[in-house]
């Protein structure tokens, strides 16, 4: 994938422990254009990989703008962000990619977790621009870590927006039921944030009689997966004929290093694409945020930090 170089003109706090960044590219020239819904892939101080979404308007090449999360319970980009980038510094980031692409509808509800906030708010910036029916529920904490809630309040789709407090009285709170509303076929629903609160919608959206086709998810950093079933199986490198089995509770990646195989890797949650391997052989049980579906379905690559095996060996282009 093509990197660009950009530079730091705006950083801005936004709320409580998220800051925002609005970067241009260094030449001067216009960026990639995106559609909302759309990542990043940022490259960190240290050589960590961290996605993020764009969440300006659609449309616009003079900047993106992405918005991050302080959190402590991960490996170091959101303190990286936070701490050490500052304004005038230079970046490298990925051209926009989307998994998460808005769908024409005759109505849609989005739901935004906290830091979730970021891809619906570009949605709700396409949705108001073409005059479409939609409303965002944006569900926080509190006002104080409500990131953008000012630009919100004083957009020309404010009156499309309900922000929900947790801190706040019971009146304002989400209540799921009543903002899905019901389940006609032109509805669609999207959905952002922490696990369990995508468990939350998730789960009411199906009570509610929503079809799978009509929900719309995306998670911070790679899905939960499932790993009760998962078995040993076995990887051959084609350039050598080498076969190195691949524990239950190991990666692909773990297995071939442990046998002297390096594979570059970066975000280790099928996020960013850096360690994508060729697969010459066998059916791949892809486990990772970045192909898509008819990537998948081609089944000739995949991602060894969290990808495996559907079968008792995979091929491998190394």
């Amino acid at each position: 994938m093509t990197q660009l170089t950009v530079n730091v003109l705006r950083k801005a706090q936004e709320a409580q422990d998220i800051a925002s960044f609005e970067l241009a590219r260094a030449d001067g020239g216009p960026l990639p254009a995106f559609s909302a819904g759309s990542h990043i892939d940022v490259h960190l101080p240290g050589g960590l990989v961290r996605q993020y979404s764009l969440c300006n308007p659609e449309g616009e090449q003079h900047r993106y703008r992405i918005a991050v999360l302080r959190d402590p319970a991960t490996r170091g980009g959101s303190a990286g962000m936070h701490d050490t980038v500052r304004e005038g510094d230079q970046l490298t980031i990925s051209e926009p990619r989307n998994h998460f692409p808005l769908v024409h509808a005759q109505r849609t509800v989005l739901l935004a977790g906290g830091i979730g906030v970021t891809p619906l708010l570009c949605m709700a910036q396409r949705l108001a621009a073409i005059g479409a029916d939609f409303t965002l529920h944006y569900c926080t904490r509190s006002p104080a870590r409500t990131a953008f809630r000012d630009e919100i309040a004083a957009s020309s789709f404010a009156g499309h927006v309900q922000f929900h407090f947790d801190d706040g009285d019971a009146a304002q709170k989400l209540q799921l039921a009543a903002a899905l509303g019901r389940p006609d076929p032109g509805t669609h629903v999207y959905v952002c944030g922490p696990t369990g609160f995508i468990d939350f919608v998730l789960a009411g959206a199906r009570d509610a009689g929503f079809a799978p086709a009509q929900i719309h998810l995306e998670y911070f950093g790679a899905a939960p997966q499932d790993t009760a079933g998962d078995r040993a199986f076995d990887v051959r490198i084609a350039s050598t004929g080498q076969v190195v089995t691949v524990g239950a509770q190991q990666t692909v990646v773990q297995a071939l290093a442990a046998h002297g195989v390096e594979v570059l890797t970066s975000c280790e949650q099928g996020v960013c694409g850096t360690c994508i391997t060729r697969v010459l052989e066998g059916e791949c049980d892809h486990r990772d945020l970045y192909f898509t579906d008819e990537e998948k379905a081609r089944n000739d690559q995949f991602t060894p930090c969290c990808s495996r095996a559907k079968g008792t060996l995979l091929v491998l282009d190394l």
